[in-house]
């Protein structure tokens, strides 16, 4: 059978795959576990929003507390929760002069529900560092010391790590592990080490540490009080008022649930997307990079009959470079390898979510989270890439 010329197609694979695979390797050398050992003389405020998380809260109470020698307050803001949530952290305050229980003000008109109850911790907290944290992480007993020693190391005002990921249903398996290879395949970590250039915002909303001081000069979540997505839109406002972000690896000192169903990780990770990956003026560079460099790889291969010898030799590069930075996230941030191989419809089903959110916005549909509903009113900036 006469093969078609698939060289070129073959060619772009290869090239497009090869530059996150490139850059996954290169962010490897900044991208670092927290120090081993750490210092606990800094005081922190442990700010936790909390709204129905029954199932949650007590195990992170009991993860924060084991933390030893280290000076800290963990104030939980109850955010009109129907569930028990209130009663399990009135236990603790009651056993522990540490856990406070606060309520949440009624929510203001053009508020985000986490980003007004992050702003009200803020403003309760009486200690220099801030550590904002949802209410499905759990932390490490030697968490807090090694976060503040990595504060003094990178010398930023704001720093986030993104926890390991328990995973439990196929959506979450497929889709999760994707964090970290679009974090670490699609921005130069150097380069957000060293600038303070605001397109070299990234974080993660699960877990932040702040300076109090800086915090409040930037304004903090009072900046991004229609956003959704305080993973990118923190560091972006710290870094408008000239501050510092950096990026840790969380793997080995605290650990987080997202989502506990299919269709919870979907609306999930679907709710803020337009603010991310799907933000008009992104979403079809990215695509379109996605499809070509993490997709078609695979889709030669499966046509090895109709590709030349030397069409076949780069798809086979090419697989491999979509691929490895998949296996070595495997390894070292503890995510089930058998999954890596799914890597292809993974990026497909990622692009359906982004795609889906961005036509739900154009159509004015609502973003719905916690019960709450984010009408049209919300407006998007495009994100610089």
């Amino acid at each position: 059978m006469e093969t078609m010329n698939l060289d070129l197609p073959a060619g772009m694979a290869l090239a497009l795959a090869m530059i996150p695979a490139g850059l996954f390797l290169l962010n490897l050398l900044v991208y670092r576990p927290l120090p081993k050992k750490g210092r606990s003389d800094q005081a922190m405020s442990i700010l936790i929003p909390a709204r129905n998380e029954e199932k949650n809260i007590r195990q992170t109470l009991e993860s924060v507390l084991q933390n030893p020698g280290a000076e800290f307050e963990i104030i939980v803001l109850d955010d009109s929760s129907s569930d028990g949530t209130a009663e399990i952290v009135r236990e603790f305050a009651a056993k522990d002069s540490r856990v406070r229980l606060e309520t949440a003000p009624p929510l203001p008109a053009g508020w985000c529900g986490k980003q007004y109850a992050c702003h009200v911790l803020a403003k309760m907290a009486r200690n220099p560092w801030l550590v904002f944290m949802d209410a499905d992480v759990r932390l490490n007993r030697d968490a807090l010391a090694r976060m503040s020693a990595f504060m003094e190391q990178s010398g930023a005002d704001l720093a986030s790590g993104v926890p390991r990921q328990e995973l439990g249903t196929v959506s979450e398996k497929l889709l999760l592990p994707l964090i970290h290879f679009i974090l670490l395949g699609f921005l130069s970590m150097h380069a957000m080490r060293h600038t303070r250039w605001v397109s070299m915002s990234a974080g993660c909303g699960q877990l932040f540490i702040a300076r109090r001081a800086a915090y409040e000069a930037c304004g903090g979540h009072a900046k991004l009080r229609d956003s959704l997505h305080d993973g990118i839109k923190l560091p972006r406002v710290f870094r408008q008022a000239g501050f510092f972000t950096d990026l840790f690896d969380a793997t080995d000192i605290a650990t987080c649930r997202m989502y506990q169903t299919d269709a919870e990780t979907w609306r999930g990770l679907g709710k803020n997307a337009v603010e991310g990956l799907a933000a008009p003026g992104v979403i079809l560079p990215m695509s379109m990079l996605l499809v070509t460099g993490q997709v078609l790889p695979f889709v030669l291969l499966a046509i090895p009959e109709q590709l030349s010898q030397t069409g076949f030799i780069l798809t086979l590069l090419a697989t491999f470079a979509a691929l490895f930075p998949r296996w070595v996230a495997a390894r070292l941030f503890q995510q089930p390898f058998s999954i890596t191989f799914l890597h292809p419809v993974a990026i497909l089903a990622l692009l359906t979510i982004q795609w889906h959110a961005l036509a739900r916005h154009l159509l004015g549909k609502p973003s719905e989270w916690k019960g709450r509903s984010y009408g049209d009113s919300r407006r998007v900036a495009p994100l610089k890439i």
